[in-house]
């Protein structure tokens, strides 16, 4: 129950500041063109609204509405999703948004996408500033990666260290390294030294997708880290930094390896060659009732050498510019596989999203999520769908080339539908959530 809670909590705080920024992009340049904004909402108010003011003199009411699920600005004279038809039916007012050039309209649709990027941008250039930018390179990965069966059943083996793919060289794990290795023609891997050339065909993205695999994680190598008080290790002596090279001559280069050996082991002496200061040394040690040692194996950090990349106060804005550039390039380019049977199985809603924060409070993985998010939030948004401003921008380009308005009824059903859709397409992504729940 804890969990859930700091997973909600995240998740409710990290999607407020993004509706926040977003919709105070659209408020500042309404406001910069002299058009009246009515409502400035952090999630819906159907019906009733949590908390609301209106300061003096002012004409726009601030609140916070009662359902979740985003927030809106009301801009005087426009057709959103507020369907003000009688505003819309009365006489065009000089503060109103359809009173405006097209050119100021378009700057004013497309203020909240901005803002979520530059916003993105930002965060990314103050993670890079306060905590910099860690690895772990692959050729620092001595017992290289763990595969999925997906990855196992094309020819990669726990082991290989990827190199590059499509002759890109590949520098460590992430979501855009996936991406490469999945899109390429041919990844190039180590193995016992030998460099081997793997075939990827040209599903296997959708493959991974289909199956939910991870397709691979760094090997955990079994270094000790801990020695528990009188347990099999202690008693043999072993210490923290030992690396265990074999159970009982069977070689043991990654934990979940040595894991399943000992499993089969359990109240017996086995004989453990290890590594001490670059000296290979043999001893015996009795396992417990369930196989294990005794030991606490190092963290991936402490395994293998770690690269961290600081940068000073403005260092840090390229960097975060790069990194929401990247960000945005490997999201527009995986959103091809939405429009397939797999990837539309794999939509998730509050649920997928929210599983994503850390079970505990981290400030850095909370931010690193948020900026991510905002990625997301600015590249679907500018999507040409009605009731997203994506959609607004596409009939205010077709008036500035054709130089005639679209019809007020027509702008009107064209929300509908948009509206009608994105519901839709909310039901189904939470929908999927549930089952998976449930079914999964």
């Amino acid at each position: 129950m804890e969990t859930f809670l700091i997973k909600t909590v995240q998740l409710l705080l990290s999607l407020s500041i993004l509706v926040i920024v977003h919709e105070f992009g659209h408020f500042i340049f309404a406001r910069m063109f002299k058009v009246r904004v009515e409502k400035f909402y952090l999630f819906f108010d159907p019906w009733f609204s949590l908390f609301k003011f209106k300061p003096k003199n002012s004409h726009t009411e601030y609140g916070i509405g009662w359902l979740p699920f985003g927030g809106y600005v009301k801009i005087a004279g426009m057709i959103d999703e507020s369907m003000d038809r009688e505003q819309m039916q009365q006489p065009p007012k000089p503060w109103e948004f359809r009173s405006k050039p097209a050119w100021q309209r378009l700057l004013i649709m497309v203020a909240g996408v901005v803002f979520n990027f530059i916003l993105a941008i930002f965060i990314y250039s103050m993670i890079a500033y306060t905590w910099g930018t860690s690895y772990i390179p692959f050729k620092n990965a001595y017992a290289g990666m763990e595969y999925c069966q997906s990855a196992k059943e094309i020819g990669f083996q726990d082991g290989d260290i990827p190199l590059s793919a499509d002759g890109i060289e590949l520098e460590f794990m992430s979501s855009e390294t996936l991406q490469k290795i999945a899109e390429a023609k041919e990844v190039s891997v180590l193995r016992d030294n030998d460099t081997l050339a793997i075939a990827i065909p040209e599903n296997f993205m959708l493959r991974l997708i289909d199956k939910e695999e991870l397709f691979a994680m760094y090997r955990i190598p079994p270094v000790v880290y801990e020695v528990a008080d009188n347990m099999g290790a202690q008693r043999a002596g072993l210490q923290k930094g030992d690396r265990i090279e074999a159970i009982d001559s069977i070689k043991t280069p990654a934990l979940s390896e040595m894991q399943k050996l000992l499993a089969t082991k359990p109240n017996t002496a086995v004989t453990v060659d290890f590594l001490r200061a670059g000296e290979l040394k043999t001893t015996t040690v009795m396992t417990d009732s369930a196989g294990n040692l005794g030991i606490l194996v190092a963290p991936l950090s402490e395994s293998y050498v770690t690269v961290t990349e600081h940068y000073g106060f403005w260092e840090s804005f390229p960097k975060g510019i790069e990194l929401g550039v990247s960000k945005l390039t490997s999201y527009v380019n995986s959103m091809k596989y939405v429009f397939t049977k797999e990837g539309a199985q794999s939509l998730g809603g509050f649920g997928a999203i929210g599983s994503i924060f850390p079970d505990t409070w981290n400030w850095e993985a909370f931010w690193s999520m948020t900026a991510f998010l905002s990625v997301i939030l600015a590249f679907m948004n500018i999507l040409p769908i009605p009731a997203l401003d994506g959609g607004h921008v596409l009939f205010l380009l077709y008036e500035v080339i054709t130089r005639r308005k679209p019809n007020d009824k027509f702008m009107e059903y064209a929300q509908i539908a948009g509206m009608m859709f994105l519901l839709l397409l909310l039901i189904y992504a939470n929908g999927n959530d549930i089952f998976r729940f449930f079914f999964k």
